[in-house]
């Protein structure tokens, strides 16, 4: 941890974590965000908070750029330059280099580029090699996309007798199990569990999936902008993820897939639009690939999205990624600590690792009612989420989150369990949206 960061007293008082808040180097990031009064908001690990400027570049993108610019605003406003120009920023971030991403479609859409173009490669390198290996408590999207190229291939190659397999790691298979038939095309991984926020050594799985002869695909859903990320120092071959979580870039805002610069002109990606032409607009009968990150691409781009992506990136570019892990280190600690020493008497279970190099930026308890008691907190103005089974999820934003923030969430929790006050029928009805 950074000696510039504070971190609260192992028995900390409201004012310990005032005090902490005030001698935070981050502090002033804080006020770059629009949120509410009277709102402690602890799920930037599913939806970002509003940046300041974001409804200034709105109204530009819209009664400038689109209004007066119309269709001229493709060359004069560079929107068509937008996903490779944002795309570099964000591999700054993580450990990549120029060229080597761009930010376009869903993440499980670019998840399916990525899987798709390492199959393609292995089948030229190492045919024969059948499996995708995941994990079973990735993100449900990751499986579903690995389990539905499978499924495609199978049924386009049914007369040949190949056949391809997603082989989840769980509890009863480790990765290293998984890896040793030496059959493995590719691994795809969450590098941040969604739901516990537990995290993979990076370098050493790669280097292990390399050692097995797999492509490696790494979804940084909930790493970039919370965890530090060195891509090509790890020597991985694909990444994929979104914008909208602690990158703060508005709700279903486009995602992002980083290529390693080796893999970019050999193959192209199996959803060939115009945008991924080396010369979309010669409307030319037959498709040829883009020769660099742009036969990532695929249909025309959501420009007002885009545009929005690039204000909350940017205020993220300027904090230093060293402080921003220090910090989500020091407030998901506190935040373990307070809730052990205030909410002892309730049956609640810390399914978030307690190692440092093992944690992401968010903490998650089980308890037999959580989705009654995330409820309850929420209409208290404690913003966390709920994921099966029975997991209360907080989520840290490092920017705008802080220590005084982590005492009032607690606090409230343990009023609630102490109360019963999720114990209510109000509580007890589904959201859509958990």
């Amino acid at each position: 941890m950074s000696a510039t960061t504070p971190s609260a007293p192992p028995h900390a008082t409201r004012g310990d974590c005032l005090a902490a808040d005030a001698a935070d180097p981050l502090r002033g990031f804080r006020d770059r965000f629009l949120l509410p009064d009277g709102v402690v908001y602890l799920d930037g690990n599913s939806l970002g908070a509003l940046p300041a400027g974001a409804e200034e570049r709105a109204r530009e993108v819209v009664a400038e750029e689109w209004g007066r610019g119309l269709i001229r605003s493709w060359n004069t406003a560079g929107w068509f330059d937008l996903p490779g120009r944002l795309g570099d920023k964000l591999a700054s971030l993580l450990g990549g280099n120029p060229g080597e991403a761009v930010v376009t479609d869903t993440t499980s859409l670019n998840l399916f580029k990525a899987l798709a173009a390492a199959i393609r490669i292995q089948q030229r390198d190492r045919p024969g090699r059948r499996v995708i290996v995941s994990e079973r408590d990735n993100f449900p999207t990751d499986v579903y996309i690995a389990e539905g190229i499978a499924d495609f291939l199978n049924s386009v190659a049914e007369e040949t007798g190949t056949r391809y397999e997603v082989r989840l790691v769980d509890a009863s298979l480790s990765l290293r199990d998984a890896l040793a038939p030496g059959d493995a095309a590719v691994v795809s991984l969450s590098h941040v569990n969604y739901r516990t926020g537990s995290m993979w050594d990076m370098d050493a799985v790669t280097a292990q999936a390399h050692d097995a002869g797999a492509l490696m695909v790494w979804d940084l859903a909930h790493s970039a902008g919370a965890v530090p990320v060195d891509l090509n120092g790890a020597d991985a071959d694909f990444a994929v993820g979104c914008t909208y979580k602690y990158l703060n870039g508005g709700p279903g805002s486009p995602a992002f897939i980083w290529v390693h610069a080796r893999h970019q002109d050999r193959f192209w990606q199996p959803l060939a639009g115009w945008w991924s032409h080396a010369a979309p607009f010669a409307m030319a009968e037959s498709y040829r690939p883009a020769g660099d990150i742009r036969r990532f691409l695929c249909g025309t781009q959501p420009v007002t999205s885009l545009a929005l992506v690039e204000t909350g990136l940017d205020i993220t570019l300027e904090a230093d990624q060293a402080a921003l892990r220090a910090k989500s280190l020091a407030l998901t600690d506190l935040f373990v600590r307070l809730v052990e020493q205030r909410c002892a008497a309730h049956p609640l279970e810390l399914v978030t690792p307690r190692e440092h190099a093992r944690r992401g930026s968010h903490v998650s308890f089980r308890h037999p009612e959580g989705y009654a008691v995330m409820s309850a907190l929420i209409a208290r103005g404690v913003i966390g989420d709920y994921r099966e089974p029975e997991v209360l999820r907080f989520g840290v934003t490092p920017l705008y989150t802080g220590y005084a923030d982590v005492w009032d969430a607690v606090e409230a929790l343990r009023d609630i369990l102490d109360s019963r006050a999720w114990d209510a029928p109000e509580h007890r009805e589904r959201n859509a949206v958990t």
